[in-house]
């Protein structure tokens, strides 16, 4: 048992003087056993850390509360749909719904009366209430940019944010960053260990690299293009006057944009009297380099002409067949009904030799159709506007996210997803695969392409559900606008 050492002392010195005063007693003899050694709180503290024995297990005098913990119907509302049937699985919208209950079907369903945060139960309806469809165990296959850590830049230059395991564990295979240069700065000169794959976000920039042959490399791209950085290329990044916003895209799960080569560290790391002797020059010269990394930095205006900038040395510039961007803003895209697709793989833009993308706009009721992969992971942002994903994972589960602009989304192969759109807007997303060639197996097409008798024996459907089956893929599937209907009948496959 310890004492304060105030009180030790206190004992030492009335033992050395042969006193035979008791020791002070426990200011409450009910927490005997709890409060020992208690040291007095701050002004205005009162009450006691610690409760008495007689609350330990069971005791009459010790009654218990007779409060409801259930919602009544006049204290909630239910969205539309919400009392339909379990197993339809129709998109709850609780947006604006009084006190939102995780009700599917029956409004005898259990009530929630928390704690909780309202504002995550009616952006993740299927979560908080879901489809009767939903069962078992599926990794969780969403992530909100919004809540990862804001790297900011020097002098308000701009900001990243990441996902990589650490905030998505299924997401073993891809990682990616969200980045914002303000105009004019620099994401600094720098190299990964791992490949790097860009959309343009918003803004315009400017990027520029080399080669182990000493071929160089510069280029502008704005809103809509790509670029493709294999892993050890250096390279920068700086915005125009306009800013940019950018995502990136890395092949490992475990990717962390900390972990960046640097220009400003590879200065800072290496002893400058070798640096002197590597760039044949005095000390005097290095006496102001950065004394930390740059990261993202204000710059001097880029010229407006690339020319000015477009530096080459005896090996010239990149051939145009290996290079590091594509101008994806200016293809055309491939319209079916219900919306539109860019693919972009290597067939295309050959120097990202293992980066499959698709950029899909989906209209308000449609749906991307029900799909897997067969060779790799999905990794998924979403760019504009809301949806859903049913992830179904071998050999009975599944589970149903829904998503919104900055989110991204993970679907481990072969597991089978859609993307159904939720909003009244046009639907705005990115899907990318660590695959030569962008591939999918379409479920419809797949029924479509194996013999009627085959899949009425199995599904049990007629002859009109056969005659509606594709031989075709559709990619997307168009849908109404109120997403209540569940007769489509009149919609053409």
């Amino acid at each position: 048992m310890k004492y304060p050492s105030s009180l030790l002392s206190s004992l030492s010195v009335a033992l050395l003087l042969g006193e035979t005063t008791a020791l002070p007693a426990p200011q409450n003899q009910n927490n005997a056993a709890g409060n020992e050694g208690l040291v007095a709180g701050p002004p205005g503290a009162s009450g006691e850390l610690r409760g008495p024995a007689s609350l330990r297990g069971y005791n009459p005098s010790n009654p218990l509360t007779q409060e409801t913990t259930v919602i009544p119907t006049s204290d909630f509302e239910l969205a539309p749909g919400q009392s339909e049937d379990a197993d339809v699985g129709l998109y709850l919208d609780l947006s604006s719904v009084r006190n939102p209950q995780p009700i599917r079907g029956s409004t005898d369903a259990p009530t929630d009366p928390g704690p909780r945060t309202e504002a995550y139960d009616r952006l993740n309806s299927d979560l908080f209430a879901p489809p009767g469809t939903d069962k078992g165990d599926v990794p969780n296959a969403k992530w909100p940019m919004g809540i990862s850590h804001n790297r900011q830049g020097l002098r308000s230059a701009g900001w990243a944010r990441q996902q990589n395991v650490n905030e998505l564990p299924v997401a073993t295979a891809m990682a990616g960053v969200d980045m914002r240069l303000e105009p004019n700065a620099y994401r600094e000169l720098h190299w990964h260990k791992q490949n790097e794959w860009a959309l343009m976000l918003n803004g315009s920039v400017r990027i520029a690299s080399m080669d182990e042959d000493g071929q160089s490399f510069v280029d502008d791209l704005q809103a809509g293009d790509v670029w493709f950085f294999p892993a050890g290329k250096p390279h920068s990044i700086q915005a125009f006057e306009n800013g940019c916003e950018f995502l990136l895209v890395f092949d490992d799960g475990k990717f962390s944009e900390d972990g960046t080569f640097l220009v400003s560290e590879l200065f800072a790391r290496n002893p400058r009297s070798v640096l002197a002797k590597n760039f044949r020059t005095d000390l005097q010269a290095l006496e102001k380099i950065p004394d930390e990394q740059l990261y993202i930095f204000p710059g001097t205006p880029a010229p407006q002409n690339i020319s000015e900038q477009n530096v080459t040395g005896p090996a010239g510039s990149i051939p145009v067949v290996d290079s590091y961007s594509y101008h994806l803003s200016a293809q055309e895209p491939y319209r079916v009904p219900g919306g539109t697709v860019k693919i972009i793989d290597p067939k295309s833009f050959p120097i990202a030799s293992n980066f499959a993308a698709a950029l899909f706009e989906i209209e308000p009721g449609a749906m991307r159709e029900l799909h897997w992969h067969t060779t790799s992971d999905e990794w998924s942002f979403f760019i504009s506007g809301q949806g859903r994903v049913t992830v179904f994972d071998a050999p009975e589960s599944s589970r149903t996210f829904d998503f919104s602009a900055g989110d991204v989304g993970y679907v481990p192969v072969p597991d089978s997803h859609y993307i159904e759109n939720t909003g009244n807007e046009t639907l705005v997303y990115l899907e990318v695969l660590l695959a030569p060639v962008y591939n999918d197996i379409s479920v419809a097409q797949w029924l479509g392409l194996t013999p009627s008798q085959i899949v009425k024996d199995h599904l049990n459907v007629d002859d009109a559900f056969i005659d509606k089956l594709p031989r075709t893929k559709q990619f997307i599937l168009p849908g109404d606008k109120n997403l209540l209907q569940t007769d489509f009948n009149d919609e053409p496959l």
